[in-house]
């Protein structure tokens, strides 16, 4: 089983495959809460370069409305992670599989939630 979805998309720029992924998320109901660059972290931190890498932290309020009602303690689990990678073939896109995230959960009712997320971030990362 795995626990992302993923896309790699060829011949196009980190920089507009990030601007579409926004753009993606904005259009299934997703706000963009955090943002992390990895790649200027690492930088920062510890002075090694590497392919650029953004983690986008994605939430669809009315879900997560929707799971903490079910589940107060599942904020820990989002939001939900977007990541944007340069890899050799392009830029991979990837989104938490929600379903294998909640796993650890023993609740049907948030699980049913957690395949609606998931249902929604395949979408995303299609629609990239």
């Amino acid at each position: 089983m795995s626990y992302t979805i993923n896309r790699i998309i060829k011949n196009v720029d980190f920089e507009a495959v990030d601007k579409r992924a926004r753009q993606a998320l904005a259009d299934h109901g997703f706000g963009v809460l955090t943002e992390i660059d990895v790649k200027a972290t690492m930088k920062k931190k510890l002075e090694k370069d590497m392919p650029a890498y953004l983690i986008l932290g994605a939430c669809n309020p009315a879900m997560a409305w929707e799971a903490i009602g079910l589940e107060p303690r599942v904020g820990a689990m989002l939001p939900c992670n977007v990541i944007l990678r340069e890899v050799s073939e392009g830029v991979e896109v990837s989104a938490i599989d929600p379903v294998v995230s909640m796993t650890a959960i023993d609740n049907d009712e948030l699980k049913q939630v957690a395949g609606k997320v998931r249902d929604m971030l395949s979408e995303v990362v299609q629609a990239v």
